[in-house]
């Protein structure tokens, strides 16, 4: 009988257990029930991860790993979320967030994230463009609004002038807001502005991500170097041949250097190309090589045309070119057109209005030759 009696208690004792779990669980998606080994310390996160913040089970899970919240004090998470949904943070933007930075669920709304927040507003940030700035950087909300955020943004400001173009470099700049902008940054740019290189130029050197960030001995190599190739640092080409200087060390750009004299090119043209197209020399040896290879071998252009229009080595010859190529030869064979050098570098939708579309009357299978010869496969170098 009191064994009974012990089986029926313990039988009941389960019963609860289980009846409470299933309630505290009711609201997770029966498709997606927690497993096994969730702990019921960490079941409560991963439900409110889940149906508040609009996590995937599988990324609540992931984050409840590493990160718990207080069931005894829900409305700390719930305020942080209701301040972000008011400032049009979408669900989806919610969770990438947390995801990225979890612990923003325990960041003190009233006297940390709101005054951030509501700083960004005040300065333009509002819309799309806050939650993207957030998003894309959690880590600010760590920084300090008077010392970091507030110089930060005023030092964009100062060169890039609208919003758009600091969310810009915000974005791809994540780590901005840990410079000191007082320091390296402010060193690099007295130099530049003392060198003559104008605002807007400077502006497009923090808009590229890198371009300040480099130590000064760095930035004064590359200053000399790109001056020493014949431009002006008050050149419209300066910033983007710096851009492209920067980021090589002397070594990797000797390299590049002696790579394009074996394919024929002379310092010369070398220098006048990179005056006109800096970023050629930006490009892997294997997709020069197969360019200048078809431009010599295939069109039987001089070296002295592709020097003169560089840009023509960052092209696709796969998908641009060929396909160009191929339609030009054709017309300029049927005596419709002069085919010249202009012609593959106007945007797509002029060279199909202007070569293919209007001679399809005339030359049955143009398109057809066009559109097929797009799906070429890579040429051989």
């Amino acid at each position: 009988m009191a064994s009974k009696l012990g089986n029926n208690l313990i039988r009941n004792v389960f019963s609860q257990i289980h009846n409470r779990f299933l309630q505290s669980s009711a609201t997770l998606s029966s498709t997606s029930p927690l497993p096994n080994s969730v702990t019921s310390s960490s079941s409560f996160t991963v439900q409110f991860l889940v149906n508040s913040c609009g996590l995937p089970l599988k990324s609540a899970l992931s984050v409840s790993g590493e990160f718990q919240l207080d069931e005894t004090n829900p409305q700390k998470p719930q305020s942080v979320l209701q301040l972000l949904k008011s400032h049009h943070f979408s669900d989806t933007q919610v969770a990438k967030l947390i995801v990225k930075y979890p612990k923003i669920l325990y960041v003190n709304v009233k006297n940390n994230l709101q005054p951030k927040l509501e700083y960004f507003v005040e300065n333009g940030f509002a819309g799309e463009l806050l939650p993207q700035i957030i998003v894309s950087n959690p880590t600010v909300i760590l920084r300090s609004l008077d010392s970091q955020i507030k110089p930060c943004v005023e030092f964009l400001r100062s060169f890039l002038h609208s919003n758009d173009k600091i969310a810009t470099a915000i974005l791809r700049t994540r780590w901005l807001f840990d410079f000191n902008l007082n320091g390296m940054v402010r060193t690099n740019v007295d130099f530049l502005m003392k060198e003559g290189v104008p605002s807007h130029g400077i502006g497009k050197l923090i808009s590229s991500g890198k371009g300040l960030f480099y130590n000064h001995e760095t930035m004064i190599y590359a200053v000399n170097a790109v001056k020493n190739l014949g431009l002006e640092p008050n050149a419209p080409m300066f910033v983007h041949a710096l851009k492209v200087m920067i980021s090589m060390s002397a070594s990797t750009w000797e390299k590049k250097i002696g790579f394009m004299k074996s394919m024929g090119w002379n310092e010369e043209d070398i220098s006048k190309a990179f005056n006109r197209f800096p970023y050629y020399l930006a490009f892997s040896e294997a997709k020069l090589k197969n360019a200048l290879h078809f431009y010599s071998n295939i069109m039987k252009l001089e070296t002295k045309s592709v020097v003169a229009n560089p840009v023509l080595l960052g092209l696709s010859i796969e998908k641009r070119i060929l396909p160009r190529y191929n339609v030009l030869n054709v017309l300029e064979s049927k005596k419709l057109i002069e085919s010249k050098i202009r012609h593959l570098v106007i945007s797509e939708k002029d060279f199909k209005e202007k070569y293919v579309d209007q001679y399809i009357p005339k030359v049955p299978g143009l398109l057809e030759m066009y559109l097929g010869s797009k799906e070429s496969k890579k040429i051989d170098a």
